[in-house]
């Protein structure tokens, strides 16, 4: 990256916090964001979903270093709902026991920070208000913890940006429930009513995003043969 390259980038990234599941699909969306001018990730956050949450850290923080990024803090989050009145379900049939399709890839060497997911958000978006946006791949129940401990923190955040929902087309786990906000309601309902810049990207968006093989073959090619698997 030239200089000029570097000081447009600092001067135009978007701050963005992941709380994610990793899960494939939030694998290729952190390796993406990692390696995208347009956004600066400052962190990770964990939740379970895809994976449970210890597991999903494991693959949070092992992404980092795999991707020569172990600078970036990674939180654990929650690992039940805010209620626990929906049954668990989590999607190893998917994305493998190891939420990584199985690879068998090793334990990363680094470690979550100290502090929770839900303080983590809260305290960067009161720290940085206006200036963080935080995008949500899985459950919204570290958001909602973060809004019980500062209910600034929905309006401290610059936006938050869901991967969830099914307001056109049916849902994924039934007619009329897609997997992340089915994952956790009550959570989800404390976020949308929150009085913050909440965009919901559903599934009728998502589901028209195909990658097809000659793109995953470019893919493997780039970014060599450990990433692309």
């Amino acid at each position: 990256m030239t200089e000029q390259k570097s000081v447009k980038r600092q001067r135009t990234a978007k701050k963005i916090i992941i709380d994610t599941d990793p899960g494939v699909d939030d694998t290729m969306a952190i390796l993406l964001a990692f390696n995208s001018p347009e956004v600066e990730v400052i962190g990770l956050t964990t939740i379970f979903g895809n994976v449970r949450t210890p597991t999903a850290t494991r693959n949070a923080i092992h992404l980092c270093e795999l991707a020569g990024k172990s600078h970036i803090p990674v939180a654990q989050g929650a690992d039940r709902q805010l209620r626990g009145n929906v049954k668990e379900r989590i999607a190893t049939f998917v994305h493998g026991d190891d939420g990584l399709g199985n690879t068998g890839e090793p334990f990363p060497t680094g470690k979550a920070v100290a502090e929770d997911a839900a303080d983590f958000l809260a305290h960067h978006c009161r720290d940085a208000p206006g200036e963080i946006t935080i995008v949500a791949l899985g459950p919204l129940t570290n958001l909602a913890l973060a809004m019980q401990r500062d209910a600034e923190f929905p309006k401290n955040a610059a936006e938050i940006v869901v991967l969830g929902g099914a307001l056109f087309c049916n849902g994924n786990v039934n007619p009329a429930a897609e997997a992340n906000i089915f994952g956790d309601p009550d959570a989800a309902d404390l976020v949308f009513t929150s009085g913050g810049l909440v965009t919901l990207i559903g599934l009728d968006v998502t589901q028209k995003t195909v990658m097809m093989a000659a793109e995953v073959d470019e893919l493997k090619a780039k970014v060599g043969p450990k990433i692309g698997r």
